[in-house]
């Protein structure tokens, strides 16, 4: 085992199995003094500031969203892993949140295709571990970090069959799209007869004018895995005319040659 995944196991130990008797997860709990406060903002800012220096070399990238749940024998399991495959054909780095599921099945399909498969893992105490398909991983103690991570590098992001976390990455999504926080990145969901009800719950919105109906063009909603990739692949390249970005180098002074080397392919 690498001294980074050490590092990283170390890191769950302290978090996870309670082996440190500090509490993590106070700072919802209303005001605390101040020294733990100023602690708090610390640490979100301190797990951003590492987060964007890990994730800076990637390169353009695809994030892919869904259920931590799907064992590899699922439809959607089968799904993602394919459209893993053909998003590192594309040249793209896959992103995930790292975990099983829809996640380990995408990553894996970079992986087995010799595309860059990265994951950022929430750390929980249960349910959530790396998958074994990652080329780099980061643990993050905050969802709310982790998600700005998630959406901060992609060009453009899979929304598979999931959960409540699901549903709160898409839903975050489509808001900063549509408020234009972020550009108008395409964004597929996949598998009609699962987002169908989400659908007919926008249309709704619509109808009372909570949303506009130009909105629900702000999606693709689709059963086939290559039109997902192929939708991805031409609103990308037709907007943001990625191949004309400048490589990013690192700057040796801020200690970056080795992050660097970690994701040259």
């Amino acid at each position: 085992m690498s001294f980074w995944n050490r590092y990283q196991e170390y890191r769950r130990l302290l978090i996870v199995e309670g082996k440190q008797k500090r509490k993590f997860y106070t700072f919802l709990e209303g005001p605390q003094n101040r020294p733990n406060e100023f602690l708090f903002a610390f640490r979100v800012f301190w797990e951003i500031l590492g987060g964007i220096r890990k994730l800076h070399f990637i390169g353009p990238c695809i994030t892919v969203f869904g259920s931590a749940r799907f064992g590899e024998d699922h439809p959607y399991y089968i799904a993602a892993r394919k459209f893993g495959s053909l998003i590192a054909k594309s040249g793209f780095a896959t992103l995930t949140g790292g975990g099983p599921g829809i996640m380990e099945a995408a990553n894996r399909g970079a992986f087995e295709n010799g595309g860059l498969s990265i994951g950022c893992n929430i750390i929980l105490p249960h349910e959530q571990k790396e998958n074994p398909y990652l080329d780099r991983y980061f643990d993050f103690r905050y969802f709310f970090v982790r998600k700005t991570l998630l959406v901060k590098y992609s060009f453009g992001f899979a929304i598979f069959p999931g959960g409540f976390g699901t549903l709160d990455e898409l839903f975050e999504t489509l808001t900063l799209i549509q408020t234009k926080k972020i550009e108008g990145f395409p964004v597929v969901l996949f598998g009609t007869d699962y987002w169908q009800p989400i659908l007919d719950m926008m249309k709704k919105m619509a109808a009372q004018e909570t949303i506009l109906e130009t909105d629900l063009s702000l999606f693709l909603i689709t059963d086939s895995v290559e039109e997902a990739a192929e939708f991805i692949w031409k609103e990308t390249f037709s907007k943001f005319e990625i191949q004309k970005r400048r490589a990013i180098k690192p700057i040796s002074v801020f200690f970056e040659n080795a992050i660097f080397k970690r994701f040259r392919r």
